[in-house]
């Protein structure tokens, strides 16, 4: 599944530590919440946790959530 992510409307680094283990409820949650924005609009969503290795994007697609993990490895 390939997605061409170039036209999305905004891009929201979210700076801090969030907790990795959360999935996409509980980061749709956090946006809503904490950040007062819609986690359905055209918008990517980035977090990092406490180890800058790791990462996970989420992305509401139009009929549903995408969520990217990434880990960076050391080499």
């Amino acid at each position: 599944m390939k997605h061409d992510f170039t036209s999305v409307k905004n891009i929201y680094i979210i700076c801090g530590k969030t907790d990795m283990r959360k999935g996409i409820d509980g980061l749709a949650t956090l946006i809503q919440d904490s950040f007062e924005l819609d986690p359905y609009s055209d918008s990517i969503f980035l977090f990092s946790g406490t180890s800058k290795d790791r990462y996970k994007c989420l992305y509401f697609d139009g009929d549903g959530f995408a969520m990217l993990y990434k880990r960076l490895d050391n080499g």
